[in-house]
């Protein structure tokens, strides 16, 4: 892997830690580890993955503040490399039913480290009452007539294979704002290929229907499954497509 140093100053015996910290941090920003405008992990995250202390990483990440590299707000650092856009997700967004939500609708997505509802366990084959990382996602319109809920639990292979994923497990609280937008292309990057099930029913005696998605990998694996529950006036549909892994 390739790396490139703060604004091209050359690495020396003598310089500090922190610097060859930050220049394998913008090693990892430049090959597309972490993704420009992604947020970074967390000092501690940051930390145990480079194997230094919380104030080298500290230091690294001011260094990269002050070259312009990594910007800094409420919700985090995130990379800021100039010229290289987001890559547009190759694959159908997460959580199901956020690319038909209505424009201008007001959404909010959380994480929790909690038991999966009833019938996730079985479906990603972990042991009844084993944790693992839940999604949650409220979308509604902005005249709040559309409403839309889901709920996704991921698998322990999943949590495994996807470092993405695994890292939002020491702050899933409940209450932590999740971006997963990317959950997709974060497990094709990881060498799966996804298969989805989605299976729609009409809830009965409401306007309402239920989406119900699996995603399973190449060797058959449970990845997660989410439950959505929106407006609709439906039949049952149920169909399947693959989406490769990222090569």
């Amino acid at each position: 892997m390739a790396r490139t140093t703060p604004h091209d100053h050359p690495l020396t015996e003598g310089e500090p830690l922190y610097r060859k910290i930050a220049t394998q941090l913008l090693g990892e920003l430049h090959d597309g580890t972490i993704p420009p405008g992604e947020r970074l992990p967390g000092e501690r995250q940051l930390a145990e993955h480079f194997g230094v202390s919380r104030e080298t990483v500290r230091q690294a990440l001011q260094l990269l503040r002050r070259d312009g590299l990594v910007a800094t707000d409420r919700r985090g650092s995130h990379a800021a490399l100039p010229g290289r856009p987001v890559e547009t997700p190759a694959s159908s967004g997460f959580p199901l039913g956020t690319g038909s939500a209505a424009h201008g609708a007001v959404t909010r997505a959380t994480v929790a480290w909690e038991a999966p509802p009833p019938g996730h366990a079985e479906a990603l084959e972990l042991v009844p009452g084993r944790p693992t990382l839940v999604h949650r996602y409220w979308s509604a319109s902005a005249d709040g007539r559309e409403l839309r809920t889901a709920v996704t639990s991921f698998s322990s292979v999943a949590l495994a294979e996807v470092g993405e994923l695994s890292r939002y497990r020491d702050r899933a609280d409940g209450t932590c704002a999740a971006e997963l937008r990317r959950a997709y292309d974060w497990m094709r990057r990881a060498g799966l290929t996804l298969h989805h099930r989605d299976t729609i029913t009409r809830i009965s005696g409401t306007p309402s229907v239920r989406v119900t998605r699996r995603v399973h990998d190449q060797y058959a694996r449970p990845l997660e499954i989410t439950e959505l529950v929106m407006d609709a006036q439906e039949e049952v549909l149920v169909y399947e497509f693959t989406v490769p892994a990222a090569v």
